[in-house]
């Protein structure tokens, strides 16, 4: 059985992936808070001492707002640890999978589906050390994959952590009473995170490199959001703003590895069906 050392495992990835994989590997952790004050050779200690086929590093501090605001704490977490975890793999042999981010494409001008060959330079402070992580541990590990993931979603279950995502904040919304704002200008990618996690069992196979991950959307954020509302047969006031954003990922190098989402309009329904919610919440 394959022993897969999960980082923020008490996260909303990391609890997930725990919780689905339960019995199809050997599964593996780290004490809670270890990463938050380990340094480069206790890291390195901790890894070699668990001896893992493969480190899942789903830990990152991903609030763009708080990396903007806590830039020092925010580059140890998002792109030195990462760097550590490479060089811990590089010499333990273990395949190294890691999280990046759609952010990567944030302050993008072109529109469209963007692809992983496009340059860029990220206009946030997360989307910049996600960059540079990438970078960083390919040099040192080639056969590292990095999965540039979408904003994610679940329903409270299960015990797990839970935090702000699109289909939460409707709801909350609808029983508030309360106006939410997006734009026809905002093109992203919105994933079911339980897809993700299975998705991420055929990606441990995937060779070295950058990988865009998680559903496409042809629609921009204001239809986004109607439809999720609708899925959920809830009434929700939405105000049309003006922001331009263009997250919106083209996923085919993945899908060419037979690795395949949910459209972002498919998820929903996928994920009100696996909780027995049918077409109405």
């Amino acid at each position: 059985m394959k022993k897969v050392l999960v980082t923020g495992a008490g996260g909303f990835v990391g609890s997930r992936t725990l919780q689905q994989w339960n019995e199809k590997y050997e599964l593996c952790t780290v004490p809670k808070g270890f990463f938050r004050t380990a340094g480069e050779e206790a890291v390195l200690s901790q890894v070699e001492q668990l001896c893992p086929d493969v480190i899942l590093h789903t830990a990152a501090i991903s609030d763009t707002g708080y990396c903007t605001q806590h830039p020092e704490e925010a580059y140890r977490a998002n792109v030195e640890l990462p760097v550590w975890l490479a060089k811990a793999a590089q010499k333990t042999g273990a395949k190294l999978i890691a999280f990046s981010s759609d952010q990567v494409y944030a302050g993008v001008r072109q529109s469209g589906p963007l692809p992983e060959t496009l340059e860029v330079h990220p206009s946030n402070v997360y989307g910049q050390y996600k960059l540079e992580a990438e970078q960083r541990v390919l040099d040192i590990c080639p056969d590292s994959v990095h999965l540039r993931a979408t904003w994610m979603y679940d329903l409270p279950g299960y015990g797990l952590p839970i935090r702000g995502n699109l289909p939460l904040n409707l709801l909350r919304a609808a029983l508030r009473g309360e106006t939410l704002s997006f734009s026809r200008n905002d093109h992203r990618g919105v994933t079911y995170v339980r897809q993700a996690v299975e998705n991420l069992e055929p990606a441990m196979e995937l060779p070295g490199g950058v990988y865009n991950f998680g559903s496409e959307n042809a629609e921009d954020m204001v239809r986004t959001a109607q439809q999720f509302a609708d899925a959920m047969g809830i009434r929700v006031q939405i105000e049309e703003t003006a922001w331009n954003r263009n997250l919106a990922m083209d996923c085919a190098k993945l899908s060419s590895f037979g690795i395949c989402f949910d459209t972002t309009q498919q998820g929903i329904t996928h994920c009100l069906k696996d909780y027995g919610l049918g077409e109405k919440v």
